[in-house]
């Protein structure tokens, strides 16, 4: 497809539906996780990730050689790739999907706090502040909510830490000799990267396996093919032909449809709370990413 100057209904129903994908996949990590530590199932996946990525590059021809200047920022990125999952599955460990998806889909508040800063293109404007400071309001209504019994506060922080890292990787996309490189390469450096790290630091958190069963495997094999490779790279595809505000804007949509399944599949307890919460941060990250049509 020809790259596109405005959002249309084939766009918008991929990115719905992208969101949903993602908001499912917080499902099918806690349900992994009762077969599989948490850990061990990160670095699992990212493992089989790198193999489907091997066989998606053979397939299209994708050259598998990336500039010298991009291989710290590279490797950076699949340390933050690395740190950010292990803390994503242990914290889903701990929590509810519900809690655990709104504070870890806070990762464009930190995103514009750290491009305002660092990526003079990028600037906050009074709108995006407005939505920052909902968001942020949203964020800490979730952190400080001890009313929930399933509430973890080791859970929160471990959601919370994830965010940080995922915000510092699409920080090392935009301002790194990281962002000449095409998508497939960099998905490549952070699965290749975080594989070995997630592997060899499950051995130091207790147990690989738990009570496994099919349906555990089933969620890995998922998490593997469909979100962590084929997944994102679909992702990437979409960024390639629509605008970057207008597909970074249906990111709102993660938080509301994980709380959403949280609450349907899993029977979670979702308090009032933690709705105002999500309503809160999702306002937030719509205004973030809002952009005024200029005429």
């Amino acid at each position: 497809m020809e790259p596109k100057s405005h959002m249309d209904a084939f766009g918008a129903t991929a990115l719905i539906a992208f969101a949903l994908h993602l908001a499912f996949n917080q499902v099918v990590i806690k349900l992994t996780n009762g077969g599989f530590g948490p850990v061990f199932a990160a670095g699992l996946r990212s493992a089989g990730a790198v193999l489907v990525l091997l066989v998606w590059m053979r397939l299209r021809g994708v050259s598998f050689e990336v500039p010298r200047a991009a291989v710290p920022a590279g490797i950076l990125s699949g340390s933050l790739f690395a740190l950010e999952f292990m803390c994503l599955f242990s914290a889903l460990d701990f929590t509810t999907v519900s809690r655990a998806s709104v504070i870890f889909y806070s990762m464009p508040v930190w995103l514009a706090i750290a491009s305002h800063f660092l990526n003079p293109s990028d600037r906050l404007t009074g709108l995006r502040t407005i939505g920052l400071i909902l968001a942020m309001c949203g964020v800490g209504l979730a952190l400080l909510d001890r009313s929930d019994t399933t509430a973890s506060l080791i859970g929160d922080v471990l959601a919370l830490t994830s965010a940080l890292c995922w915000a510092g990787i699409a920080l090392c996309l935009k301002i790194t000799p990281l962002k000449t490189v095409p998508p497939a390469q960099q998905l490549m450096f952070q699965v290749v990267i975080s594989a070995p790290i997630l592997l060899l630091a499950a051995v130091l958190f207790g147990d690989l396996v738990r009570d496994l069963q099919i349906i555990h495997i089933a969620g890995l094999l998922f998490q593997i093919v469909a979100v962590a490779s084929l997944g994102f790279l679909a992702w990437f595809w979409l960024l390639t032909i629509y605008p970057a505000s207008s597909v970074a804007s249906f990111s709102f949509l993660s938080p509301v449809f994980a709380v959403l399944l949280g609450w349907l599949l899993l029977n979670e307890d979702v308090g009032p709370k933690v709705w105002i919460a999500l309503a809160l941060v999702a306002a937030g990250i719509f205004l973030i990413n809002w952009r005024p049509k200029r005429t």
